[in-house]
């Protein structure tokens, strides 16, 4: 007989925030397991990262005394949470002293050495999960199915960037598979604590921002899983964010390529890096929330919904525009190179690029806190073309908000690019940049702070289906 098959599922911090939290989603995953084998990733209680690093903040200012008081809290927070698993499920959970033991030895050392390091910072970051990760098995094990507590540092191998460690994947497939398929096999769910890992030489690491996602990930590509479910607070992926348009509907399907440009594009619900691994695997992802465990969810796989048209609209703020000017630039080559090689060399990240077709006009968006040391960077790079008279300077304009439709559906629609801007241009907005990308995924554009939320609601009344 074939085995069943296997999904992940990972509970967020806001699923996990306290003991009644907590038992729902133990309840959530008893459900699954019926239906599938399951590994669980669990992150840390909400709130329980930002104490420790409070900790570990005011250890390194010498103040050992307050970090050991949120030391303190962390630990009330859990055991109340334990006592409330115990009262309402009748499951024990002993954490013993050992975890506090060691967590206010290392911000000891911390305020004794008035240094916190990137590694004795990831050590004392990756508490949460592990002291949240014994509260989820306990309460699963009192559902009546039979859950082991999984370090992740015993089988996930990271390179030494603490702080963003990555996965070592050939070292790590292995060992997951070898223990965590031992306990599958033994009808065990392994509760998996998220967002950490080790070192070939032993130390703790973690995994950076929406670690314990990148923790699902690797694993659902590791066992070969079904699906990775990602259970948070929302009911799943929108067509915008729902604080700037109200009605904004559900997606109950995205592709790969229209999740990612959302999420570079502002949507919130997923960072789509750490889910990689599950991408390339072609692992469907599933978005649901723990509030609202029947409702749809958002589906997001290879193909979206096959329908023509623009699925969403996002906006993300806080940025710039530069741009360079000239008649003396026409026909140049290797003008975009440059200033391309400039905000490479700067580090800078470029939200958006757009080029006159006359070749007179060159424009980047980047994030606003950046603007001043690209602009002079730029112009150093041009000063002699600026002596010249080839180009008239660097200009810049801020705040700027991109705005962007995203859909696989507007491939090869006719129409699509007069919507938008029809829309736009009815609700008074004035767009100052525009580009497309060659796969018609989506029209983003740039446009003045102000008119950020006029445009995003703007668009998505006339185009969003």
């Amino acid at each position: 007989m074939s085995e069943r098959p296997l999904s992940v599922h990972k509970l967020g911090g806001t699923s996990l925030g306290d003991a009644e939290r907590i038992v729902r989603a133990a309840r959530l995953l008893a459900g699954a397991s019926r239906r599938r084998r399951v590994v669980a990733v669990a992150s840390a209680m909400g709130g329980a990262t930002d104490l420790l690093l409070r900790a570990a903040h005011e250890a390194e200012r010498g103040r050992l005394r307050p970090a050991l008081r949120s030391v303190a809290e962390l630990r009330s927070r859990h055991e109340a949470a334990a006592a409330g698993i115990a009262a309402a499920t009748g499951a024990s959970v002993d954490f013993g002293l050992a975890p506090f033991v060691e967590l206010e030895t290392a911000l000891s050392g911390i305020a004794l050495l008035r240094e916190r390091t990137p590694r004795v910072t990831d050590l004392v970051a990756s508490f949460g999960e592990r002291l949240s990760v014994p509260l989820l098995a306990a309460a699963l094990e009192a559902t009546g199915v039979p859950a082991r507590a999984v370090d992740a540092r015993t089988f996930l191998v990271t390179d030494a960037a603490h702080g963003a460690a990555t996965c070592d994947r050939r070292r790590t497939d292995p060992k997951a598979r070898r223990l965590l398929g031992r306990l599958l096999a033994e009808g065990v769910v392994p509760v998996v604590t998220g967002f950490v890992g080790r070192t070939p030489s032993g130390e703790t690491t973690t995994l950076g921002r929406s670690g314990s996602d990148t923790t699902a990930a690797l694993l659902g590509a590791a066992l070969g899983a079904r699906e990775v479910v990602i259970w948070t607070d929302v009911d799943g992926v929108m067509t915008a964010d729902p604080r700037i348009v109200p009605w904004a509907r559900l997606l109950p399907r995205l592709s790969y390529r229209e999740a990612a440009e959302m999420t570079y594009f502002g949507a919130k619900v997923l960072h789509f890096p750490a889910v990689l691994p599950a991408v390339a695997a072609r692992i469907p992802l599933v978005i649901r929330s723990s509030f609202a465990p029947d409702g749809p969810g958002t589906t997001i796989s290879e193909k979206g919904d096959p329908r023509p048209g623009i699925r969403a609209v996002t906006a993300v703020s806080g940025l710039c525009l530069l741009s360079l000017d000239g008649k003396g630039m026409t026909g140049v080559p290797g003008i975009a190179a440059r200033v391309f090689q400039t905000t490479a060399r700067l580090g800078v990240s470029v939200v958006m690029f757009s080029q006159a077709s006359s070749e007179q006009n060159i424009a980047i968006v980047l994030p606003e806190a950046d603007r001043a040391r690209t602009a002079a960077a730029l112009v150093q790079e041009f000063r002699y073309e600026k002596l010249v008279g080839a180009i008239d300077g660097v200009a810049a304009k801020s705040p700027i908000a991109v705005v962007a439709a995203v859909g696989d559906g507007m491939r090869g629609t006719v129409g699509i690019a007069a919507k938008v801007f029809a829309a736009v241009a009815r609700a008074g907005v004035n767009v100052e940049s525009i580009a497309q990308g060659s796969s018609e995924c989506n029209i983003s554009f740039a446009v003045d702070e102000k008119d950020r939320l006029a445009a995003v609601r703007a668009l998505h009344e006339a185009v969003a289906s």
